[in-house]
């Protein structure tokens, strides 16, 4: 999707070769690679996209491999999942997921009875965009919910409750959203390019929000869309 992963795959196979001249050195299983497919074509194109991101990164395999929107239409969506099924029986992908997926989605593939459940719903969350209905149908299906975007893209680090909470808990408004996210059960995917900021944004195992406060943080959902294209997930058909 986003036409990096030579790149990625270069990096991760750069530090694996070093991880070998360590007694205990990482391998190949402890790093988890995920993509995703840019278009619900069909099934064709959908298991050849997966043998290309296989080969251009040069991993082997991938870990997690998701459906990156609704696109299509119902029939389009099934044949797209029932690829990465395919996928998933020739151990080119261990594991399948979906991206901006809405509850009519969700309930449209579980009741196709698929050979593999999403494991993963990859959307938009963060206190000032909640997608309570979302969330809480994954939850009760067993879908993982990965949050992007969990820092709003700094959009609201300087909201008044945001800073004021962060003093509270002497974190920075980052690992204040973060943990929000955690102690939701989410699987945050806060993004940086300054190393400092991602190791601060991963030490958030000091503190927990208490339950009054993160009812407030939950109180501050406005909807708030912060990526390049809104996808308005009802309105897919």
């Amino acid at each position: 999707m986003y036409h990096n992963e030579r790149e990625v795959g270069r990096a991760i196979l750069a530090f694996l070769e070093a991880e070998k001249k360590k007694p205990n050195g990482l391998k190949r299983e402890d790093i988890f690679f995920t993509s995703k497919l840019a278009s619900n074509v069909s099934y064709e194109a959908t298991r050849r996209s997966i043998k290309e991101s296989i080969r251009v990164s040069g991993l082997g395999y991938i870990d997690l491999f998701l459906i990156h929107a609704p696109y299509g239409g119902k029939a389009k969506r099934l044949e797209c999942w029932r690829a990465i099924e395919d996928a998933i029986a020739d151990n080119e992908v261990r594991t399948g997921g979906v991206s901006n997926y809405g509850v009519k989605h969700l309930q449209e593939l579980l009741a196709s009875n698929p050979r593999v459940r999403p494991a993963v719903n990859q959307i938009e969350v963060h206190p000032f965009n909640t997608r309570t209905e979302i969330t809480s149908f994954c939850q009760a299906n067993g879908i993982v919910v990965q949050a992007y975007a969990p820092l709003a893209r700094a959009y609201r680090m300087n909201h008044p409750t945001i800073v004021s909470l962060s003093k509270k808990y002497g974190c920075t408004p980052a690992q204040l959203l973060v943990r929000w996210s955690l102690q939701h059960g989410y699987v945050p995917l806060p993004k940086s390019v300054k190393k400092e900021r991602i190791i601060s944004n991963a030490q958030v195992g000091g503190f927990e929000i208490d339950e009054a406060d993160m009812k407030t943080m939950d109180g501050l959902d406005e909807y708030l869309v912060t990526g390049k294209q809104t996808y308005v997930l009802s309105l897919y058909i």
